[in-house]
């Protein structure tokens, strides 16, 4: 007897270790995931390496590398050469404050397109990566950002003016960074294919003193495990 298809959804998948666990909880739900990947001018383009490797071995139906131009206009650390990503800082400053990392208007940007591929693969459901709990103070890893985009999908789009509702799944939102890689290695997430940092060394190994890492290799620390990604 033929199952029935599965229903499609778009995963924004950038080649990090949030993503990648965003990634595999879409197709533990039963989605067929299309997963959706961006060369924005970022430094650490070594993402999209694991981005493409990550997309293979969970099993994703596609994967489309989207190239835009947020660089264009600087205004970040991660796009702009001449600001220096930040180093070494405490769990009190990461903790505080909107840093130099922050990407303007990133996630709606990207949110954007996966809400138009969503709709031309008749896909309602699209999952975002973000986290609130353990983060750097983005304002759009923020729940209330996620409300916000999802009421806008809803009387922006086609399918939604037409009742066919969008949802925009934030799984990880609540959870701390250790809690979201226990959800991920439960799943079969292989960390070691990840990559994090947001100012790789020439041969594409993390930094370790970027908040990025810290945050990562912190989290591996309290499960008592190394940080795959530096072996």
């Amino acid at each position: 007897m033929n199952e029935s298809p599965k229903q499609p959804a778009v995963v924004l998948l950038s080649g990090g270790l949030d993503s990648a666990t965003a990634l595999a909880i879409a197709r533990e739900m039963g989605f067929a995931c299309h997963a959706l990947s961006f060369d924005y001018g970022q430094r650490h383009k070594f993402e999209l390496e694991a981005a493409a490797m990550l997309a293979d071995q969970l099993g994703a139906a596609s994967h489309r590398l989207a190239h835009i131009d947020i660089n264009l206009f600087g205004g970040s650390a991660l796009t702009d050469a001449g600001i220096d990503v930040p180093k070494d800082r405490s769990d009190h400053d990461i903790a505080h404050g909107i840093p130099v990392t922050y990407v303007p208007a990133r996630n709606t940007v990207f949110l954007s397109y996966a809400l138009g591929l969503a709709e031309v693969l008749g896909a309602t459901d699209i999952f975002i990566g973000v986290n609130a709990v353990d983060y750097s103070g983005y304002p759009d890893c923020r729940p209330q950002f996620i409300t916000a985009f999802e009421k806008l999908a809803n009387v922006a789009t086609k399918a939604g003016v037409e009742g066919n509702a969008m949802t925009i799944h934030a799984p990880l939102i609540d959870l701390t960074k250790p809690q979201i890689i226990q959800r991920g290695l439960a799943l079969g997430v292989d960390y070691a294919n990840t990559h994090t940092c947001y100012d790789p060394k020439p041969d594409g190994k993390p930094c370790e003193h970027c908040d990025a890492c810290h945050l990562r290799i912190e989290a591996f620390k309290s499960l008592g495990m190394t940080d795959p990604a530096l072996g």
